[in-house]
This record gives C-alpha cells, structure tokens and sequence, in this order.
C-alpha cells in the first residue's frame, strides 16, 4: 500500500467530512438543485425553456464572478471565515428563490448564488484539499468532491418527498426551495463544528511566471470550455426533460437521484483506471463516456433515457472537470495558478452559453432533443481533439 492509498485516520476525517457536506451545501443545493425545483417552476409560472436557460445562466455567471476574484489573493489568511460566510449566504439565497415569482429576481438571486457557491467551494478546497496533499492522502480529494454528489442526491431525494400540493400557501416548488434552505442550514452547522482554522501552510511563495501558451495547453482549455457547455445542458434541463411523457414523478427523482450518487463515486471509481490510461486517457474517456450518454438519452425510450443520461453525466462531471485542471498544472508547472484561471475562466464561459443556446433550441422546437445532440457534437469534437493531440499531451504531462 502506497502512502497515497492509506485510508483516511482519525485527524484526517473530520476535514475530508467538512469538505464533503461543504461541496453538499454550496455545489449539490447552491448550484444544482436547480434541475429538480425547475420543472415545477416551469408548470405553475409558465416559465419557457428560455426563461429557465437565462435564470441559469445567471448562475453561472456568478460563479464565473466569484472565481475570478477569489483568485486574487484577498482571502489568504481568511479562508474558513469566507467558506463559512459564503455557506451562510447559500442558505439564504436558497430561501429567497422560494419568495419571489419574478424573473428578474429569480436572475439577480441566481446570481449571486453563483458567487457565493464560487467563494465556498474555493476557499473550503483550499483547506481541504492541501491538507491531504500535505498528508500524502488522496482519498480526502475523493470524499471531498463526492460531497457535491452526495448532495445532488439529496436534494433530489427532499423534492420527491416534499408534500404534493405544496404546505401553508406555498407551491411545491417553492417548499423545495425552503427545504433546502433548511437542510443548507444545518450542514453548515456540521462545516462550522469539523472545518479546520486554515490550509496547510505552503512552502512556494514564488511570484508565478508569465504563462507559455504550447499548443497542448491550448487545445486542453478550449475542450476544458468546450466541456463545460455540453455538460451543463444536461445539467440544467435532464429533470425536465425527464418530465416529458412521464405519468409521474418518480422518473423525474431517480433520474437526478442516480446523477448524484454516481457523482459522489466517479472520482473514486476513475481514479483507479488513471494507472492504466493515465490521466490525459481517463480524460478523453470521461469525454466519450458523457457523449455517448448525451446520445442515448435521446435515442432511447422513457423512462431509460434519463436514467441512463444521469447515471452518465453524474460518473463523469466531476471527474472531468477535476482531472482536466490537473492536466493544465502539468502542463504550465511554471505557471500552474495562471493556467487554471484560464481553465477556470472557458469552463465559466461554456456554462453561462450553453443554458442559453440551449433554452433557445428547445423553444424554437419544441423538444430537448435538438440541444442535446448539439452538446453531444461538441463533446465527441473535443474528444477527437484530444485524440489528436494524444501523444504531445502524453510527453508534455510526463506519463
């Protein structure tokens, strides 16, 4: 057993559970319980695929926003105090989306929930994640990351439970909203008991160099970017489309049900083929792997559609996003904070323009079948890029 392999020990533990229940709260409620409360949404405010891709957008936006100025150094020495603050503020967003039917406010409340799930998941990461790799320990990676699931499932299990007809006045989506505004509530009440004051100190304290832009680095952040707007349509819209020809709900909470378990354990389970295809090889197979499931879920019937659409989105997202970023620091290790900024920065760009196109083709024809095979095109696309470009990023990353 390598010392990468060892589980996680007693002091260990509590910081991995903080980071997991933190990614719950900020990333599975802040970002996307969205997908299961959207359908109820749509039914009782008449809203369109278009006003759902623009309420979206905003999100993402957001958090576009908030990763660009966390980046530039203002947190250091305050990163539990601003994780906290920004769980705080989740909460409360969640519990705004529940008392407003505008448009408008639905945008500008998305918004800065898309900050605040930025700020969160930065500065929770920043504990976490340097204190198992100070510890040599990558399990605390996968738990913390699997929280992101784990929430996803979550909200997605408090929705199918809600009671139907909505409770004291107020539509059922509007319930779910509260819920997990109450739910967002206590686990940061768990974050605030087990987060650790700080990251693990550092020891490079050098002034980056200016980033060399090799064309693997540039063919990685444009499929980075790529990446993000073909994911996020299923993302955003899997629930609704889940809704389409369903009798009743329960199609609707197993579709995003089996999403976030199958994200908790992507990380996990990926990790484990990254030895026998490395990192650029997992890579490219999480992008055919998310195509191929984009393509089913419109060629099969229902209900297997979107069960089978979340079950490959939920193993692959994550994963994904995690191990392209880890390929962009190997291939700027003298600028591996700059690169992922720029990585970071095309992921945000293709999430807030793929609800949009999106929401857009979807009204246009009547289905969601147009906007689906468009997000699978750009993945099988940024596939055979990497595929092209297999043998520089394999030299370039050094397996």
């Amino acid at each position: 057993m390598t010392t990468l392999d060892r589980p996680l020990n007693q002091s260990l533990a509590p910081t991995a559970f903080a980071g997991a229940i933190a990614m719950a709260v900020a990333m599975g409620f802040g970002r996307f319980s969205y997908t299961p409360i959207l359908p109820g949404m749509m039914a009782d405010l008449g809203m369109t695929p278009a006003d759902a891709g623009l309420i979206a957008s905003a999100n993402f936006i957001g958090y576009l926003v908030g990763a660009v100025a966390a980046g530039y150094g203002w947190g250091a020495g305050r990163e539990r105090l601003i994780s906290l603050s920004a769980l705080v503020m989740t909460a409360a967003l969640l519990l705004a989306m529940g008392l407003t039917s505008s448009l408008v406010l639905f945008s500008v409340i998305r918004f800065l929930a898309g900050v605040a799930s930025a700020f969160a998941m930065i500065f929770t990461s920043a504990i976490v994640l340097s204190r198992g790799l100070a510890a040599g320990n990558s399990h605390v990676q996968s738990v913390h990351f699997g929280g992101v699931g784990i929430g996803i499932a979550v909200s997605s299990l408090m929705v199918f439970l809600l009671p139907t007809g909505g409770f004291g006045g107020f539509a059922d989506w509007q319930v779910a909203w509260f819920g997990g505004a109450i739910i967002a509530c206590l686990g940061t009440l768990v974050v605030a008991a087990l987060l650790p004051t700080g990251p693990a100190a550092g020891k490079n304290t050098e002034r980056e160099k200016p980033l060399v832009w090799t064309r693997p680095l540039v063919v990685i952040t444009l499929t980075y970017g790529l990446f993000g707007f073909g994911y996020v349509i299923t993302a955003t819209f899997l629930v609704a489309m889940a809704r389409q020809g369903a009798t009743d709900h329960t199609v609707e909470f197993l579709a995003w049900l089996i999403t976030g378990l199958s994200a908790a354990v992507s990380v996990h389970i990926w990790r484990r083929a990254v030895p026998r295809l490395g990192i650029v090889g997992v890579y490219l197979a999480g992008l055919l792997v998310e195509a191929v499931g984009l393509v089913l879920v419109v060629a099969l019937p229902s209900p297997y559609a979107p069960l089978i659409g979340g079950l490959m989105l939920g193993l692959t997202f994550i994963m994904v996003t995690a191990y392209g970023l880890q390929i962009g620091r190997a291939l700027a290790p003298q600028s591996p904070r700059k690169a992922l900024a720029f990585m970071t920065a095309a992921f945000g760009v293709g999430q807030i323009i793929g609800p949009l196109v999106a929401g857009w083709l979807a009204e246009g024809s009547g289905s969601f079948t147009a906007p689906t095979l468009v997000a699978a095109g750009v993945l099988l696309f940024c596939a055979a890029l990497i595929g092209l470009e297999m043998r520089r990023l394999v030299a370039a990353t050094g397996e």
